[in-house]
């Protein structure tokens, strides 16, 4: 049964106060593209969410985000949607619930019931200004305490900056229990210029002696609305933009926007195409998690293993540099497939780079695993159970490392992953130890996944000829007039999905990358919201290192493996 399906048949178990809000108040529906929605009013939403959860339907919120309304459908007496994405890590079952919130009005908070809901309602409140009743912190969490208006709101202009001119003093969030009184408590700003921290973190801490007593995170240092930007380009000038997430795995931050695109145009992309996607992916798994490890390590004093990855990591970006001339942010993908075949030679080159990376990893197991050094700092640090994981909204490796087998290459697979031969590491503790053992044989499992895509890639086109879609090859354009024409009426008109929003997900680095997009039926995006993994995971850090000492701050950090461009967007 799908989802909608089993809401349906479950209405007779709701509490009265629920079946009052159905059937005249409450619509079930599936999208065209398969996505299952549950329209309500605000005034349920709460009870309705506390129902799925404690019934065992969903047990994780994957986001909480806004639509404005007002140029969508003008006249509308409720200029918002709140929009909840729910996710069973047991089902694999996705719920996308709406509810309709009117200027100055609030909705009920759903932290009481999913902690992960916290910092996905701070976000939407500061960027568009709608309340949650019951929030325990609403406050700003993207932009600065000096900043004015709602910036995703459709009458604020993408031009307006505004500039922050003074820094907030240590702050925390509220806690009824906290009792200073007889501890000599020191104040420590951690961030963000400490070398772990790299300008974009910041962390507030009082500490007891060696140990954080309370601490609170600051985010936002490098917000750039990249959501208020994709609503003002193009569908594929978009692609550039999703590079600077997660810069460190660029091209999967490519594939899963244009992955989301072509699930609400209904179009398939070409074997050949979908195999290079997965070669990409799996190159960039690689290098992200040598970028997490090494920066781990070193912060930790263990120099010799990130001067050693970062040499199998540029073999990998100068495969990028032969494929599309770019090393860093290479904007590879095209809605529709990929904007050019892979050059003579180029899958022999990965294969050879791939069988030198093993290598790599294999050394840096020898460095690292058994190093006593290493197990003192990451044994027993940073622990966190499966059930405090899933509530929030931890996924990728860290939540694997808690006890949970979830990855959507297998829960739920895309491009062929299914007929792939590999395995999905899980760890027991959840521990800084257990993330690191995660990342280095998911390392080993890309490397294999690699080499079977290659032994078998599939021959034809790497994009479809769709003429509405993708553009011409320049032997068209310059070489007859439909060719020519096609090209103009693109660039001019630019690709059209249907009216009608999507969520779509794949699996990156750090765990589930997903992208809600919301159509108009014009060239542009109408609304583009990103979840970020990292988001969801670094809200719980306060929690996970209040109590334990300051070293193993930098510790926990840097497991966490936090991308500021996708942290804040």
């Amino acid at each position: 049964m799908t989802a909608i399906e089993t809401l349906r048949s479950d209405v007779s178990q709701w509490t009265q106060a629920q079946r009052a809000l159905a059937p005249e108040h409450m619509k079930f529906l599936t999208t065209p593209a398969g996505d299952d929605v549950m329209e309500i009013p605000k005034e349920g939403v709460k009870s309705v969410i506390q129902h799925l959860l404690s019934s065992g339907r969903f047990d994780m919120v994957m986001d909480v985000t806004c639509v404005d309304h007002l140029h969508l459908t003008p006249g509308r007496a409720q200029r918002f949607d709140v929009v909840y994405h729910l996710f069973s890590t047991k089902t694999i079952q996705r719920l996308r619930i709406k509810t309709q919130v009117g200027e100055g009005e609030s909705v009920d908070s759903i932290t009481p019931i999913y902690r992960g809901a916290n910092w996905f309602e701070r976000e939407a409140y500061d960027m568009f200004g709608v309340r949650f009743e019951g929030h325990p912190n609403l406050t700003r969490l993207l932009t600065h305490h000096e900043f004015v208006g709602h910036p995703l709101r459709k009458d604020y202009d993408a031009d307006k900056q505004q500039h922050c001119s003074s820094a907030l003093p240590l702050h925390f969030e509220p806690d009824a229990n906290w009792n200073p009184v007889g501890r000599q408590l020191v104040p420590l700003n951690i961030g963000p210029s400490h070398p772990a921290t790299h300008g974009t973190l910041r962390v507030m801490a009082e500490i007891d002696g060696e140990k954080i007593a309370r601490a609170n995170v600051e985010i936002g240092y490098l917000h750039r609305c990249f959501e208020k930007m994709a609503e003002t380009h193009p569908y594929n000038q978009v692609i550039p933009y999703t590079d600077r997430l997660n810069y460190c795995s660029a091209p999967m931050n490519n594939i899963g926007y244009c992955k989301a695109v072509e699930r609400l145009l209904g179009v398939e992309i070409p074997a050949r195409a979908q195999s290079m996607r997965i070669i990409l992916a799996e190159l960039s798994r690689v290098i992200d998690h040598f970028v997490c490890i090494g920066a781990n390590a070193v912060d930790l004093g263990a120099l010799t293993g990130f001067f050693h990855l970062f040499t199998y990591r540029e073999m990998v970006y100068t495969l990028f540099e032969k494929l599309c001339g770019a090393r860093l942010t290479v904007s590879m993908t095209r809605v529709g497939g990929m904007a050019q075949d892979a050059p003579d030679g180029w899958f022999d080159d990965v294969l050879d780079a791939v069988k030198k990376v093993r290598q790599g990893v294999d050394e840096l197991d020898r460095l690292l695993t058994g190093n006593k050094i290493w197990q003192q700092r990451t044994q027993n640090v940073g622990a966190i159970s499966a059930e405090d994981a899933i509530s929030w909204g931890y996924t990728g490796p860290l939540l694997r490392a808690a006890g949970v087998g979830l990855d959507l290459r297998k829960a739920k697979p895309y491009y062929g992953y299914d007929q792939l031969d590999f395995v999905v590491p899980v760890g027991t503790t959840g521990d800084v130890y257990d993330r690191y053992l995660v990342r280095v044989e998911e390392m080993r499992q890309s490397l294999r996944i690699i080499e079977q895509v290659i032994a078998n890639m599939p021959e034809g086109d790497y994009t479809i000829r769709d003429k509405s879609i993708v553009l011409p090859e320049k032997k068209d354009v310059y070489g007859n007039i439909e060719g020519l024409m096609n090209h103009f009426m693109l660039i001019i008109k630019g690709l059209r999905p249907p009216v009608g929003d999507i969520y779509d997900a794949s699996e990156a680095a750090n765990g589930e990358l997903g992208f809600y997009l919301v159509s108009d039926g014009s060239g542009r995006p109408y609304r583009l919201k990103v979840r970020p993994p990292c988001f969801a995971i670094y809200q719980s850090f306060s929690q996970q290192i209040t109590g334990g000492l300051l070293a193993d701050v930098i510790s926990i950090l840097g497991s966490m493996n936090l991308i500021a461009g996708e942290l804040d967007r």
